[in-house]
């Protein structure tokens, strides 16, 4: 799948994708809201990996954009953040954020619902 990682924390972000390029997915990043709407808006991914606390503009402000975007709209948001409140996931859902995870995010429950997400894209044939 096509997968944009948006964190501000280069680290994370670099790491998260050398883990999804290993795993097969073809991995842009974005270290800040308007350059995560950009990227979005030119390579259509299927899945964007969102941090929620970005300069700027707040990875609820970049889902909201994104769901504005009627080209967008099957694109997949998953919050990868530190907020882990309920008020922070329901704040997420009302952004049009579909999960919520919250960092430090175990590899294999990543890799797992990448693979659900792929499943349910191809109409559940691999």
């Amino acid at each position: 799948m096509r997968v944009l990682v948006v964190d501000d924390n280069t680290d994370v972000a670099e790491t998260i994708a050398v883990l999804l390029s290993h795993w097969g997915h073809d991995v842009k990043s974005a270290a800040d809201g308007p350059t995560a709407v950009e990227i979005a808006a030119a390579r259509h991914p299927d899945v964007i990996l969102l941090d929620i606390g970005l300069p700027g503009m707040s990875g609820y402000e970049v889902a909201e954009q994104i769901r504005a975007n009627p080209a967008l709209s099957d694109t997949v948001l998953v919050a990868m953040t530190g907020y882990g409140q309920a008020e922070d996931k329901q704040r997420s859902r009302q952004a049009g954020i579909t999960h919520h995870l919250v960092k430090p995010v175990e590899p294999l429950l990543l890799q797992k619902l990448l693979s659900s997400l792929g499943e349910a894209r191809s109409g559940g044939e691999r």
